[in-house]
């Protein structure tokens, strides 16, 4: 038993590895201190401060009062999927833990973190605040204008400047690098963070498939029949609802196992995907041609 404990640990630590450096969307989950739990168990809270603006001082009786309001914003979670699979122990047993060790780590790296990658792409193309649509670009120059178009709009609605996160398909992203250094540069260098998606994971609308349904079997997602490729995303890093309240990998050894003779592989991801009601304008988005 002790060995089998020990590699328990060795493949849970390599999952956690896996996923860390796979995930694209990971800069704009919130921290469990922006969050509280809701009334019910589906629900999440996120605060929401107003404020009253000035009012004239009077020499006289000098300040006018003014009041502030913290609420807290209800949300519920939109994203629980899993999946569990068994290796036979012997298996494993004769190849020489190859079997296992790859059917996990290569679940959450080409299943797992795509998926959520493209959930996440799509729920903020959904709920932008700006989306340009049948936009197509051949040119790192044209892509570059439209960059500049994109944060001019964000200017222009008092987006904050810092904290924008650039997302953008590796095609463009190549375009722009083709263009002289110094006009790329100091475009690129304008953002917290820029990231190139693969087009497989950026969506302006997808479907889970549930793996139960006829012609679902297998799984993940794809492309909604009404989704269109997207260009690029302009994200402010305060704008999105994203936080996985429960993310579980649980793996059972054959010794533990009360029903097969076989290793045991259980994955779950709960969590939120959305974007705050008054901070829609914080996202922008560019949409190719159909």
């Amino acid at each position: 038993m002790p060995n089998s404990i020990a590699l328990i640990s060795k493949y849970i630590a390599l999952l956690d590895e896996v996923y860390k450096q796979s995930t694209l969307t990971g800069d704009l989950e919130a921290t469990p201190e922006q969050i509280r739990q809701g009334n019910n168990a589906n629900e999440i809270l996120f605060p929401k401060m107003t404020l009253d603006g000035l009012g004239d001082y009077s020499r006289n009786d000098g300040y006018v009062s003014g009041s502030e309001t913290l609420t807290w914003e209800t949300k519920q979670f939109n994203y629980d999927r899993g999946r569990k699979f068994n290796v036979d122990a012997m298996d494993n047993e004769e190849t020489a833990g190859i079997s296992f060790g790859l059917l996990s780590s290569e679940f959450i790296r080409t299943k797992v973190v795509p998926e959520l990658d493209a959930w996440r792409f799509a729920g903020y193309a959904a709920k932008a605040g700006t989306k340009r649509t049948n936009q197509t670009y051949s040119t790192g120059d044209g892509i570059l204008a439209a960059l500049t178009e994109a944060n001019t709009t964000l200017d222009e609605a008092e987006v904050d400047s810092e904290g924008r996160y650039l997302f953008i398909t590796p095609t463009l992203y190549n375009l722009i690098e083709a263009v002289e250094s110094y006009k790329s540069k100091k475009m690129l260098d304008g953002y917290a963070k820029v990231i190139k998606i693969p087009q497989s994971r950026f969506y302006s609308a997808i479907d889970l498939l549930d793996g139960q349904t006829s012609g679902e079997e297998i799984g993940g997602y794809q492309k909604a029949s009404t989704g269109k490729n997207l260009n690029f995303m302009i994200v402010q890093k305060r704008a999105p609802i994203q936080f996985t309240k429960h993310r579980v990998t649980k793996v059972i050894s054959p010794e533990q196992n009360q029903n097969a003779d076989a290793w045991a592989f259980f994955y779950r991801a709960y969590g939120i995907t959305d974007v705050y009601d008054n901070k829609q304008n914080g996202i922008y988005v560019s949409v190719a041609a159909s």
